[in-house]
């Protein structure tokens, strides 16, 4: 009797070991999956597409899991901050909004005015648009991506990249784009921050 009770103590123990053995093997493999880039990416909610950029969108991803759900924390985003503005907010909030260079910054967002804002990141330098059809043409629509690195007012500071869509067959359908159009918005935001620079001074 004792000997049969031992055999089946170990055999409940062994069946017992082996079941955690294996939840705890499916819960590495469960949280391997849950922390791959696509995953993190797909959490996060960010606006950019990894397959046209993965290291831009997981750059952008973890800033918005890191601070609570957003680029610029829960407290939201506000005119004053885009515009680089000085608020009564605190002197932490202007110090750390200032890691792109202001006259780049404003200069953009006084260029592309006109059209509708989809986020804007001071932090990251990331501007992107909505959709933005004119009114003579309305078949045509065009959004802007721009993306500002570094303090200084320069050239390489700066890349603008536009899609732009036309209507076709009840569809909108992606239109090849001229590189000079994308040069030609930088030269205008460059030549707009230069001149915010020079009033400033």
């Amino acid at each position: 009797m004792f000997l049969l009770r031992s055999i089946l103590f170990l055999f409940l123990f062994f069946l017992v070991s082996c079941n955690s053995d294996k939840t705890e093997e499916e819960m590495k493999e469960l949280w391997s999956k849950a922390n791959t880039k696509q995953q993190i990416i797909n959490r996060s909610g960010t606006l950019f597409n990894s397959g046209v950029d993965m290291d831009l969108a997981m750059r952008d991803a973890e800033n918005r899991l890191q601070t609570g759900g957003g680029m610029f924390g829960k407290g939201g985003l506000s005119l004053g901050s885009i515009l680089g503005g000085d608020e009564k907010e605190g002197s932490a909030q202007a110090s750390v909004a200032m890691n792109v260079n202001i006259y780049l910054w404003r200069g953009a967002l006084e260029t592309i005015d006109f059209m509708p804002l989809n986020s804007a990141d001071q932090i990251g330098g990331t501007i992107i648009t909505d959709w933005y059809s004119t009114t003579d043409n309305s078949n045509e629509r065009c959004k802007l991506n721009i993306f500002i690195t570094g303090k200084k007012l320069k050239t390489e500071n700066l890349k603008v990249t536009t899609f732009c869509q036309e209507f076709k067959d009840q569809i909108w359908t992606n239109k090849k784009i001229d590189s000079q159009n994308n040069i030609k918005i930088e030269n205008a935001i460059l030549n707009k921050a230069k001149k915010l620079r020079l009033q400033s001074s």
